[in-house]
């Protein structure tokens, strides 16, 4: 299972990198606007600042949502540097330019997905990733897990490249739901990745070791 982080903030990114478990990147609008990065320009340089950090597959989202703009836009994206996925909404459009990208090799992330169906439109249309919103189904009380599963199946029954990339991932226990459920990727907060280390029983057990080894030294 690869891990992304699903951040803007560079330091978080650093961090995360230096725990020698990042995978990659994705980002969106709301994130760059939330660290105060504005402007066609500096977005641009952002993105080429977060790839100069990780070595994996960094997301950078399209604005329009009309095909030409999507092509337009995903186009000046890609050429920004060689580890950027076009990432698109799930709207008509957004399937289309899918579609147009796969046949030019151009790496796609389809993002917004909520249903199997819509998944599955992503992959017919080549989608490298597919992003389905855990966090925001469990948000209004449906099993955003249950959709991961059902993701699952449909791609290995036909044998679909897509990887599934579980996204909104809220805390911990998503991580590890994921992984038992096959996703291939899962993006989240750092604290989703890092809280992956605590245990009572590890601090404790750290404790005594220390504590046994200061009484005969």
């Amino acid at each position: 299972m690869k891990f992304f982080i699903d951040t803007a903030n560079l330091a978080q990114i650093k961090e995360a990198q230096e725990l020698g478990v990042l995978d990659g990147v994705t980002t969106n609008p709301s994130l760059m606007a939330k660290e105060g990065i504005t402007g066609h320009d500096n977005i641009l340089k952002h993105y080429v600042d977060i790839c100069n950090i990780v070595e994996g597959d960094v997301s950078a989202e399209v604005i329009s949502t009309d095909f030409e703009g999507m092509i337009k836009e995903g186009e000046a994206l890609a050429e920004l540097h060689e580890q950027i996925v076009v990432k698109l909404p799930m709207i008509k459009d957004g399937i289309k330019a899918c579609k147009y990208f796969s046949e030019k090799g151009i790496r796609t992330n389809v993002t917004l997905v909520f249903s199997p169906g819509q998944a599955l439109l992503a992959a017919k249309a080549g989608a490298t990733y597919v992003s389905p919103f855990i966090g925001r189904l469990d948000d209004i009380s449906t099993d955003g897990l249950n959709l991961i599963a059902e993701i699952r199946h449909i791609y290995d029954n036909y044998a679909f490249e897509t990887q599934i990339l579980a996204a909104s991932v809220r805390h911990t226990m998503h991580v590890i739901d994921c992984a038992k459920l096959g996703a291939d990727v899962m993006t989240g907060p750092l604290s989703s990745i890092e809280g992956l280390l605590k245990h009572p029983l590890t601090d404790s057990g750290l404790a005594k070791f220390l504590e046994d080894y200061k009484k005969g030294n």
